[in-house]
């Protein structure tokens, strides 16, 4: 069984910066495109920024500039560096293979005052 474990996440005032960390057992981050997703109360998740196995990567309209996705596949660690943040960007944050995703992981809250 693969278990993704998101962490990093807490409160921080408009402006600030946070850096959410996601690790897991077996080779997912070795072999598949990586992703960040987030999660508002009443909304669909979304899909925030990926990553590929040779680090290109893309990011959604809303947090381009702000966000930097990356990893570390030796220690099967993906990041999010979360810089000039909003209070839209409140929300509970998950990573996940985008192709070939596994069982999600509990997420991590960022919650972002105003």
């Amino acid at each position: 069984q693969v278990q993704l474990v998101e962490s990093g996440g807490g409160l921080v005032q408009a402006g600030g910066s946070l850096r959410l960390s996601c690790a897991a057992s077996g080779s997912i981050f070795s072999i598949n495109t990586m992703g960040w997703y987030r999660q508002a109360p009443g909304k669909q998740r979304e899909l925030v920024a990926t990553i590929t196995v040779g680090g290109t990567t893309n990011y959604a309209d809303s947090v381009k500039g702000r966000f930097t996705i990356s990893r570390v596949n030796a220690k099967k660690m993906l990041s999010l560096q979360m810089n000039s943040l909003k209070p839209e960007d409140t929300a509970v944050y998950f990573c996940n293979a985008v192709r070939y995703p596994v069982d999600w992981g509990q997420g991590t809250q960022v919650t972002v005052s105003s």
